[in-house]
């Protein structure tokens, strides 16, 4: 990290960082990004039944005083989140309820967190920003005729409820009481959307590309872009996120470059990682299924739930086009691998036994 960069930083090298969801997927590799930037004084807030052993590693292989400090808590606890925050200059709040089951999880587990991490940062009152990391399932694209550009203006659903998507549901109320903290007490934030985050650690085929629920390959994204991140690539720019000054309050999209379309993506894995029968489902049929499952499930009084549906449909399958310039002319970003390199390596990683069964 040269001098000229570290001007535009809101912190110095040895000011103290939290990191909550640190052993994740996204998580480590955010970590790692800090440290290559000379950043020595990271707090990594994990579950009791974290595996840490790469954490507590990290120090060794970094010389001259860097300190990760792995804290050992629970967001649900708000004595925890008090601990964790003591004298944090930036949070970067990755801990999600992704897994959750139910609705209530998913609020307790991504909205109550959250709840406790700002109110303790208010007690502490030493804060320069909060970067909640949100997700692109939160765009409704009903609006957006197909083939538009879906960026940063769009509008995100009102309700995740209506799309039967518990995460959606989850990240839209995690939005909203970020903003809520921000009018009423003034705290710093910054929120980013990534797409869909793959790479070596995460080799399932995302649903944008289709769904294996029947039993069978259902390919429903045919000519959609389908909006990748390489996983460093994304922890870079959450990274610039968090320490570029003069953009709080602002929203960011991680999406690559040169995004491949879902056919290409599939003819790839089925050529590099593993062939499997697939069926592809023109966009007039996967609406019209949508369509009539929501109507379905709503004459049966939601008996049979409404996983596919018509929300769904224009936010995972309708044909869209993603921008990541916001990102690239306020945050400087650019990705580090090329979408060729990083498909390559996640090829590599599926072939390795975790790929499509």
């Amino acid at each position: 990290m040269n001098q000229a960069e570290q001007a535009n930083f809101i912190v110095r090298k040895n000011d103290p960082i939290l990191i909550t969801g640190a052993t994740g997927f996204i998580g480590s590799r955010l970590v790692e990004n800090l440290l290559d930037r000379g950043f020595c004084n990271l707090r990594c807030l994990c579950r009791p039944t974290s595996e840490v052993t790469r954490l507590e590693e990290l120090s060794g292989f970094y010389r001259g005083g860097v300190r990760v400090e792995v804290v050992r808590g629970n967001l649900l606890s708000r004595k925890d989140c008090t601990a964790a925050m003591e004298d944090v200059a930036v949070v970067f709040h990755l801990a999600t309820g992704r897994d959750a089951r139910s609705f209530p999880d998913a609020f307790m587990n991504s909205v109550i967190t959250t709840r406790n991490l700002l109110e303790a940062s208010k007690q502490h009152d030493c804060l320069k920003r909060f970067v909640n990391v949100s997700s692109f399932t939160v765009y409704a694209n009903k609006q957006n005729p197909r083939r538009r550009l879906l960026d940063e203006t769009c509008p995100i659903e009102g309700d995740g409820r209506l799309r039967s998507d518990a995460y959606c549901f989850a990240k839209i109320k995690q939005e909203e009481i970020v903003a809520e903290y921000n009018r009423r007490i003034g705290i710093p934030y910054v929120t980013v959307r990534p797409g869909y985050v793959y790479g070596p650690g995460h080799e399932t085929i995302t649903n944008r590309v289709g769904i294996d629920t029947f039993g069978f390959f259902l390919h429903l994204g045919g000519s959609n872009t389908i909006p990748f991140t390489y996983v460093e690539n994304c922890a870079e720019a959450i990274a610039l996120a968090g320490l570029i000054e003069g953009i709080d309050g602002e929203v960011f999209n991680i999406v690559d470059d040169d995004l491949p379309s879902s056919s290409l993506f599939l003819r790839l894995y089925k050529r590099d990682v593993k062939h499997f029968r697939s069926l592809y489902v023109p966009h007039a049929a996967s609406y019209a299924l949508c369509y009539l499952w929501e109507r379905y499930s709503e004459w049966s009084r939601g008996q049979v739930p409404p996983v596919f549906n018509c929300s769904k449909w224009h936010a995972f399958w309708k044909k869209t086009r993603y921008s990541n310039e916001r990102l690239k002319m306020r945050l400087g970003w650019k990705p580090k691998i090329s979408t060729e390199e990083g498909l390559r390596r996640y090829f590599e990683s599926c072939r390795n036994g975790k790929g499509h069964a």
